[in-house]
């Protein structure tokens, strides 16, 4: 009985012990893109800091 009900309704979404989860593919992506943001915010802030040293107009603290 279980192998006709086999023939008939086979498993169609099958997944690789390797492949991610979609759930698992939609966080993995998420966090890439997050971590490309972050990565643009502070290469952004440095180089603010970094022209406000270079002209001068920086005051120093004690």
């Amino acid at each position: 009985m279980r192998e006709l009900s086999r023939r008939a309704f086979p498993e169609t979404d099958v997944v690789a012990d390797d492949a991610l989860a979609p759930i698992e593919r939609a966080r993995s992506e998420r966090r890439r893109q997050a971590d490309v943001s972050h990565a643009a915010a502070v290469h952004r802030a440095r180089a603010e800091r970094g022209a406000g040293y270079q002209d001068g107009s920086r005051a120093t603290t004690p």
